[in-house]
């Protein structure tokens, strides 16, 4: 009898030592909004490789040779962290860009010259002011600390990347995102994400983009950030 008791008294103190352990487990999930962004950044990270590949193949202006070549190497880095992170947290990652960014993409291969570059530009600049205004969220909205942490490191570079875009803008006269006072995109600005030539933010950080024909960008209200 004693005996049973005994494995009784154990399979308890197994039981509560288990518990907290299950518990901390079920707690360590990220939320949807960090799940969402992790998967939003990486597809913008492949965009940004491609299109910077063929920004320095196809592009015309020194400038877009230039850019292309920094945002290839700067979002290459990021994406190593992206990876890190989801795959500390169980997050599964998409293994392509998004239909619409695949889309972009085609159309940049289906252009040259003067064309390329303003292409190029313009989904540059409308895709980095979305970019910029999900990480915020993710930065205001965010619970898991990693993930938080990977969205303040991003911000600088691509709040960097978006000046260099609107310096080169200005000097091929593409016109720029209304931007607030403070030089960082408003959060009410709807523009194309690197995926498409118009967009709105989704849900959560997200980014969604739907392609424009033409090289002009057609703005829609996007839904304020909380």
């Amino acid at each position: 009898m004693l005996g049973l008791k005994r494995l009784g008294l154990l399979a308890a103190l197994v039981l509560v030592g288990v518990a907290p352990a299950v518990a901390a487990q079920a707690a360590a999930q990220p939320s949807t909004q960090d799940t969402q962004y992790l998967q939003a950044v990486h597809q913008v990270n492949l965009f940004e490789i491609t299109a910077g590949d063929l920004a320095q193949q196809k592009g015309q202006n020194q400038g877009v040779k230039d850019l292309g070549a920094m945002f290839k190497t700067d979002h290459t880095q990021l994406d190593q962290t992206v990876q890190q992170t989801a795959s500390q947290l169980n997050v599964e990652l998409p293994n392509e860009p998004t239909t619409d960014q695949q889309a972009v993409i085609d159309k940049l291969n289906n252009v040259s010259g003067a064309e390329f570059d303003r292409l190029w530009v313009t989904s540059e600049l409308a895709g980095h002011v979305q970019a910029i205004q999900a990480t915020q969220t993710e930065i205001s909205q965010g619970s898991e600390q990693s993930v938080v942490q990977l969205a303040q490191t991003a911000l600088p570079t691509l709040q960097a990347h978006y000046d260099e875009l609107v310096q080169l803008a200005n000097q091929l006269g593409i016109p720029v995102p209304q931007t607030s006072a403070s030089g960082t995109p408003s959060p009410g600005t709807s523009s194309p994400a690197p995926g498409g030539v118009t967009e709105s933010p989704a849900p959560s950080g997200g980014i969604t983009e739907s392609p424009e024909p033409g090289l002009g960008t057609t703005e829609r209200p996007a839904p304020s950030e909380s």
